[in-house]
């Protein structure tokens, strides 16, 4: 199957609670890093990698998303209208973007598994395997490796494990006394679900009332439990935008030509690893 077929389904219809500042006017995928929504970040991060199929899984303030992309060229270009006729001229494009956008409204309080099965119901067609992920995460992550890793590997789901970074500042003791203290943040020895999954359309059976509607919770579970589920361990860089001190941290990254989500040079040094 050619990557460029593969759906991406990206999980962006959740309230953004926990960045209120930011989402009272629009959902959290259209919170900006620069100049540009984190959503679009997500997606430049896939199509480096080939991907070019996106369904987007929307609900709260889904209108948001739709009015970006149905605007994407003339946002994205100079342009002339004519008020009077209501002509519109696109002088140039200033992008090179040749994604499909399918824009599919999954509801407001729905849960993430549910967000899944409904917009799959819908928009996967005769594919074999897909991708999910949320509209908040970026990573450097090599997700073509990941990709097929996950086509060879036979099982129904792949998930990209990630070593989080501390948010406090760590001590090193020594009889009570602090001989070292660093303020960097510095990893845990924890793998943890880095949200860039794998699934083959087998997948969709754990999305229903009995597994649970939550991706999170049981269908995850349930795969793991049934050894269904490997992980793609990736020691590098990874981001979640689940507060404004995230949201400033990315864009600081960006806005100074340093975001590795964005880099060409990425290595994919992922590893494989049956899941723990």
């Amino acid at each position: 199957m050619e990557i460029t077929n593969v759906p991406v389904f990206i999980l962006a219809g959740g309230l953004g609670t926990r960045i209120k500042e930011e989402t009272q006017l629009r959902p959290k995928p259209m919170v900006p890093v620069g100049e540009h929504p984190i959503l679009w970040h997500i997606m430049k991060k896939y199509s480096l990698h080939g991907f070019k199929r996106f369904i987007i899984c929307a609900g709260f303030k889904s209108q948001v998303i739709k009015a970006y992309f149905l605007n994407y060229d003339n946002l994205n270009s100079d342009f002339t209208v004519n008020l009077k006729t209501h002509r519109l001229e696109v002088h140039s494009t200033d992008h090179n973007d040749d994604w499909e956008v399918t824009i599919a409204d999954t509801g407001v309080n729905t849960m993430t598994g549910a967000r899944v099965a409904i917009a799959a119901r819908k928009y996967l067609g005769d594919s074999e395997h897909f991708a999910v992920t949320y509209g908040d995460g970026v990573t450097s992550a090599n997700l073509a490796d990941e990709f097929a890793y996950h086509r060879d590997h036979g099982k129904i789901g792949t998930v990209l494990g990630i070593v989080p970074p501390s948010r406090f500042g760590e001590f090193k003791l020594t009889n009570d006394l602090v001989v070292e203290f660093s303020e960097k943040p510095q990893k845990s020895s924890m793998w943890i679900n880095g949200g860039f999954f794998f699934f083959r359309r087998k997948f969709l059976t754990y999305l229903n009332e009995e597994h649970g509607l939550v991706l999170e919770r049981a269908p995850l579970a349930n795969l793991a439990h049934d050894g269904e589920l490997k992980i793609f361990r990736h020691n590098d860089f990874w981001a979640c935008m689940d507060t404004q001190r995230d949201r400033e941290r990315l864009e600081k990254l960006y806005c100074e030509g340093c975001a590795p989500w964005l880099s060409e040079n990425q290595t994919g040094e992922g590893t494989r690893f049956n899941i723990l």
